[in-house]
């Protein structure tokens, strides 16, 4: 199969490039799945219903969320009709939700799709290994599921690269998300993982991880309070990792995706 990972929407900026690329892509691909994380996607915090809806009219099979996953309240009650809509499922028992779903392609293959949040640096959740555990034995690849992508919402690399090597062999893909800024490190692990600690983000990268620089800028020098945060709103990149898969689910290539202004431009040439 051919699947699509699109790191976090960051405001209008990020909508409009998915909007915009996806669907093209995904016919000029002939993609598979296609699984974006969409927890910034509302002004930089949150998602609402519309938002959700226009993501997945753009392609996505699934929107993936994060440490942002409630900050709009109406996700709150969305969240519970909306079976491609996946919250972290190391959230608390009793949290609206799931924390995986199967999404099954068009050629009737399916995909299962899970998300954690990571616990350093980050508001303490229940043990993330464990939730992933729970949802891979529920449906286990090359058995239930013919593909895994594994979202890993994170603020430091060295627990998602330990979740890559835990879900080694288990999951066709293991990425991470939160930083908005994508990582290097692509690449197939040697159970036949893809793996990247980043996919980066979809937004306009003449900010701060996002959002306009003046604020984030003034806080840091001079550590008072100030105005609110406020979403850039230049020219999108698109950004995230594109992985082809064998019979087994396994990765058999993988390439970063990076198209637009202020990075260099990178994408799956073997699908060209």
């Amino acid at each position: 199969m051919r699947l699509l990972f699109l790191g976090d929407v960051v405001g209008r900026s990020g909508r409009t490039v998915v909007c915009e690329r996806l669907p093209r892509l995904r016919e000029r691909w002939r993609l598979d799945c296609v699984v974006v994380n969409g927890e910034n996607a509302a002004g930089g915090f949150g998602i609402s219903e519309a938002i959700c809806d226009e993501l997945i009219q753009a392609g996505a099979d699934a929107v993936t969320l994060g440490n942002h996953s409630f900050d709009q309240r109406e996700a709150m009650v969305f969240i519970a009709r909306q079976p491609r809509l996946v919250r972290p499922a190391n959230y608390p028992p009793g949290t609206p939700g799931r924390g995986a779903t199967v999404v099954e392609t068009q050629g009737g293959a399916r995909v299962l799709v899970v998300n954690v949040m990571g616990r350093v640096f980050l508001d303490p959740m229940d043990d993330p290994f464990t939730a992933v555990e729970r949802e891979l034995t529920a449906c286990p690849l090359g058995a239930a599921a013919d593909a895994v992508i594994v979202d890993v919402h994170a603020e430091a690399t060295s627990e998602k690269q330990a979740f890559g090597h835990y879900l080694d062999g288990r999951a066709s893909l293991v990425v991470g998300t939160h930083t908005h800024t994508p990582t290097a490190d692509h690449r197939i692990l040697p159970g036949g993982t893809a793996y990247m600690s980043d996919a980066g983000m979809c937004g306009d990268y003449d900010s701060v991880i996002g959002m306009q620089k003046d604020e984030p800028i003034r806080r840091m020098i001079q550590k008072t309070p100030g105005s609110r945060w406020e979403v850039a709103v230049g020219e999108g990149t698109l950004s995230g990792i594109a992985v082809e898969t064998d019979a087994r689910g396994l990765a058999t290539r993988v390439a970063a995706l990076r198209l637009g202004p202020n990075l260099e431009e990178s994408w799956p040439q073997f699908w060209d």
